[in-house]
């Protein structure tokens, strides 16, 4: 397997996330929704590096009380960003409660993601007010079986990372000089408490090497990714539309 040279890495997303704004809003500012995690925090950190710290807005998003929402105090800290704390329990309670109203009962997926679209749209509500673009914090790995929600985190106008998978991810949060327990902090699902691999039913390093290297020992986790893979195709790809081949214009 070709070895990973971080550093070039690091240096040519920087210049890609450069090169976005220059054609995509030169005087725009990058807008990130921050959890805490790797991932939000090494693209905010990226494009620190890439505009300057003055241009990154950093929006931390609890849905009432965040147990660990001093990662995302340390991180803008740390890096210096300009950042809001907007508040969504009211917001996802409400449609919650609109739901109850009618003959429908919420399931447990529309609790789930509700929370992470709401978010979505609390970014671009930041983004709208501050003149920015919004980044996408999803990696390869998690895309690669579908572990984002449609709209919700999986949206974006840029996406620095997906192609990277965590352990790269992880790679560049070191090169840059990210704090070690934001690198490493455990991701959760933030409902149920339990980690993203106690979901998926298998570790990320498990994945990465699969996806790098075709290899998986374990060949009821390779069909377990390798369904997840299929089924999700859909949230990478557009929105299938019908095409009419009338005329058009003069």
């Amino acid at each position: 397997m070709e070895q990973f040279d971080v550093e070039k890495v690091k240096n040519e997303v920087v210049e890609w996330i450069r090169e976005f704004f220059e054609q995509n809003g030169k005087d725009c500012n990058a807008v990130v929704g921050i959890s805490g995690g790797k991932d939000s925090s090494v693209v905010a950190a990226l494009c620190a590096e890439a505009l300057g710290k003055d241009r990154v807005v950093g929006v931390l998003m609890p849905c009432g009380v965040q147990s660990d929402i001093e990662y995302a105090q340390l991180l803008v800290k740390h890096l210096g960003i300009r950042n809001y704390t907007i508040n969504i329990q009211n917001a996802v309670a409400g449609v919650v409660d609109e739901i109850q109203k009618t003959d429908l009962e919420a399931t447990p997926q529309t609790l789930t993601n509700l929370p992470a679209r709401i978010r979505m749209s609390t970014v671009y509500a930041i983004s709208q007010s501050v003149n920015g673009r919004v980044a996408n914090t999803c990696n390869l790995s998690e895309d690669w079986v579908g572990y984002a929600t449609r709209y919700g985190d999986a949206a974006g106008d840029f996406s620095p990372l997906s192609s990277l998978t965590v352990a790269e991810v992880k790679a560049i949060g070191r090169a840059l000089g990210l704090p070690k327990e934001l690198i490493e902090k455990v991701p959760i699902d933030g409902l149920s408490g339990k980690t993203d691999e106690d979901n998926l039913g298998f570790t990320y390093d498990v994945l990465d090497r699969y996806i790098r290297e075709g290899i998986c020992e374990d060949a009821e986790v390779k069909q377990k990714i390798d369904v997840l893979h299929q089924r999700n195709l859909f949230k990478l790809q557009l929105m299938p539309s019908y095409h009419y081949d009338g005329p058009i214009g003069g």
